[in-house]
C-alpha cells in the first residue's frame, strides 16, 4: 500500500485533514514559512536581476530535519499550504528542501482546497498539480520590493529621527492616509448653516413635519441666524397647501457574500473586532473546529479572497435552506450572482459557511463566544445574499407656502412603509456614517391629498455647523485602502498592526490618530521619496504583482 506525506501550515489544519485522509497519509505542519530572506543582510543581488538569497528560518532547522525524515519512506509528498501566494511560496520552499534524490520514485505535488470538507479535500487529492511558479514569483517580487524599500530607506530614518525605526512599502502609504486626514482636520474651518422644519396639521392625520427646501426655483441656503429669522417671519402662520403626493415602490437588493475586505469592515462595525482579530478567528473557523462526535470540521471557506463567486453545490444548499426556513417568497427564481471587481483574483470563492445547513445555533455549543459571533455574521450574510429584495413604498409630499415676504417657498417630507422585508429578514449591512436615506425609510408619513390645506402648527429653525472629515477607524481605513487599490485584503491586518506596534499611530475611541513620531516619519519619507510612497504608485505595483501571478508579466 503506498504511503504519502502531507504538509500543511498549522497543527489545527493537520488535524482536520488527517481525519479525512485515512491511515496511509501522515499529515505534518510546517508552522508557516520555512525559508525567508536573512534578517541581517539585504540578500537581494541588485546587480544580477535582483536575485534573492533565501535561508532556512532560525528555529526551523529541526522541523525541516523531521520533515526530511518523514519524507524518506513515502511514495508521494503532497504540499497543502493555503491556496494563495504565501501558501504557494511555502510549498516552493518545502519542495526545495525535500527534493528527493535522483532516481527516487517519490513525487512532490501541490494540492489546494478552498474549504476543508471531505469532498473538497478528496477532490484536491484527485487532482494534484505542480507548484505554480507564477504565484511564487508574485510573492517573491513583493518580498524583494518590501526588502529593498525597508533596507534602503530605514537607515535614513535612523540617521534623521532615531535608530530602530523602519519604513514599509505599504504601511507607510497607510500611515500617510492617516496623517493627511489629520492635516485636513486641522485645516478645516467650520461654517454655520441653518435648517427650518415646519409642523403642520392635516385633516385625517396628526402632525406632518416638512423641511424647507426651495425659495422660488432655487435650493435654499440659510447661512446665519439673521437669514433664518427673516424666513421664519415670512412663513409663520402663512397658507400651506399640499402641492403633490408621489408614492414609488423602492427595492433594496440583497448584499453580496463576504470577501476579505467586506468581512473585515462589517466585523469592525458590528462586532467591534480589529482586522487582526477577525482574521485570526476566521483562520480558526477555516482550519477546523471540533464538533463533538463529528470531530474537527472546517466551518467556512478560505478567508483570503476578493471574489464573490459561489459554487453550484453551495447555491443548491443555501436555496434549499431558504425555501425550508423562510418560504418560497424569499427565494429568487434564479440564484443571485454578483459582479466581482475587475482586479479580483477569481481563483477562490466568496467567504461562506462550508454548509449553509450548519446554522449558527447548531454549532453554538462547540464555539467560543467570538468564534460564534463571526460564524453567525458570515452565515447570515451568505444566506441573505441569496434572498429576494426588500420592498418599500416611498412617499414624497411637497407643500407650497406663499411667504409674507413675497417669495414662494417649497417644503418637502419623505418617508416610507416597508411592504416586504426580503433579505432584511436575515441581515442588514452596517454603516460607517449616519445615513439619511435610512432615516427616511424609517419615517412614516400621515395620509394627505393633493390640494389639501394644512394648518400651521409651529416652526423650528435649527443651527448647524459643517463638520471636518472623520478620522479613520479600522473599517473606514480598510475601505479606503481597498478603494485606492493599496495592499491586498490579506495584508490589511498586518499593515494596521504594524503602524500601531511601531508607535506611528494610536487608537483613541476606535479612531486612528498619528503620533508625533508618525507625523515626522511621514513628512520625511514623503518629502524624500514621494514617488515610492505615493498611493497611485503603490496601487499600480499591486496590479503588476497580480499580472505576475496571472503569468502576464
Amino acid at each position: 500500500m503506498s504511503k504519502s506525506l502531507v504538509i500543511v501550515e498549522s497543527p489545527a489544519k493537520a488535524k482536520t485533514i488527517g481525519k479525512y485522509l485515512g491511515k496511509n497519509f501522515t499529515v505534518k505542519a510546517s508552522l508557516g514559512h520555512v525559508k525567508d530572506l536573512p534578517k541581517n543582510d539585504i540578500a537581494v543581488d541588485v546587480e544580477r536581476s535582483f536575485r534573492p538569497t533565501y535561508v532556512v528560518i532560525e528555529g526551523k532547522k529541526k522541523l525541516i530535519d523531521e520533515l526530511k525524515k518523514a519524507a524518506k519512506d513515502v511514495d508521494a509528498i503532497y504540499l497543502a499550504a493555503d491556496p494563495d501566494r504565501e501558501g504557494e511560496a511555502i510549498c516552493a520552499h518545502l519542495q526545495e528542501e525535500l527534493q528527493p534524490k535522483r532516481g527516487s520514485a517519490t513525487t512532490i505535488r501541490r494540492v489546494t482546497f478552498n474549504e476543508i470538507t471531505p469532498s473538497a479535500v478528496k477532490r484536491a487529492f484527485d487532482h494534484p498539480r505542480p507548484v505554480d511558479v507564477n504565484l511564487v514569483d508574485a510573492q517573491q517580487a513583493r518580498r524583494i520590493l518590501d526588502r529593498l524599500v525597508g533596507y534602503k530607506i530605514s537607515p535614513l530614518l535612523w540617521d534623521k529621527v532615531r535608530r530602530g525605526l523602519s519604513a514599509g512599502r505599504v504601511q507607510t502609504v497607510a500611515l500617510r492616509l492617516i496623517v493627511d486626514r489629520e492635516n485636513e482636520i486641522r485645516r478645516f474651518k467650520k461654517e454655520e448653516y441653518w435648517s427650518i422644519e415646519v409642523h403642520l396639521n392635516a385633516k385625517k392625520a396628526p402632525v406632518l413635519k416638512a423641511s424647507l427646501v426651495k425659495r422660488g426655483d432655487k435650493n435654499i441656503e440659510i447661512p446665519d441666524q439673521a437669514a433664518s429669522d427673516a424666513i421664519v417671519k415670512a412663513l409663520e402662520g402663512t397658507r400651506y397647501t399640499v402641492g403633490s403626493v408621489v408614492t414609488k415602490e423602492k427595492r433594496r437588493h440583497a448584499v453580496p457574500p463576504f470577501i476579505t475586505s467586506t468581512l473585515q469592515q462589517e466585523s469592525a462595525r458590528k462586532l467591534k473586532f480589529s482586522v487582526k482579530r477577525t482574521m485570526i478567528i476566521a483562520q480558526r473557523l477555516y482550519e477546523g473546529v471540533k464538533l463533538g462526535k463529528e470531530g474537527s470540521v472546517g466551518l467556512i471557506t478560505y478567508m483570503r479572497t476578493d471574489s464573490t463567486r459561489v459554487s453550484e453545490d453551495a447555491l443548491t444548499d443555501v436555496r434549499g435552506l431558504i425555501r425550508e426556513r423562510f418560504g418560497e417568497q424569499y427565494l429568487p427564481e434564479t440564484p443571485n450572482f454578483y459582479k466581482t471587481k475587475k482586479a479580483a483574483q477569481d481563483a477562490h470563492e466568496a467567504i461562506r459557511p462550508s454548509s449553509a445547513m450548519r446554522a449558527p445555533e447548531l454549532v453554538a455549543k462547540y464555539l467560543g463566544e467570538d468564534e460564534l459571533k463571526l460564524y453567525r455574521l458570515i452565515w447570515m450574510r451568505f444566506v441573505a445574499s441569496q434572498m429576494t429584495s426588500a420592498v418599500f413604498d416611498q412617499t414624497t409630499i411637497e407643500v407650497n407656502a406663499p411667504g409674507k415676504d413675497g417669495s414662494d417657498y417649497l417644503l418637502r417630507a419623505t418617508g416610507s412603509v416597508p411592504k416586504f422585508d426580503g433579505f432584511l429578514a436575515v441581515y442588514e449591512e452596517g454603516k460607517d456614517q449616519k445615513d439619511t436615506e435610512d432615516d427616511e425609510l424609517k419615517n412614516r408619513l400621515p395620509q394627505v391629498e393633493e390640494g389639501e390645506s394644512l394648518k400651521f402648527k409651529s416652526i423650528h429653525p435649527e443651527q448647524h455647523f459643517t463638520e471636518p472629515p472623520p478620522r479613520f477607524n479600522e473599517a473606514t481605513l480598510v475601505k479606503e485602502l481597498e478603494a485606492d487599490g493599496v495592499g491586498r485584503p490579506s495584508t490589511y491586518a498586518a499593515i494596521l498592526s504594524t503602524i500601531q506596534e511601531r508607535e506611528y499611530v494610536t487608537k483613541t475611541g476606535g479612531k486612528f490618530l498619528p503620533t508625533e513620531l508618525g507625523e515626522i516619519v511621514t513628512e520625511l519619507l514623503v518629502e524624500s521619496f514621494d514617488d515610492i510612497f505615493d498611493v497611485r504608485y503603490t496601487a499600480r505595483m499591486e496590479e503588476e504583482l497580480d499580472e505576475i501571478e496571472e503569468g502576464k508579466l
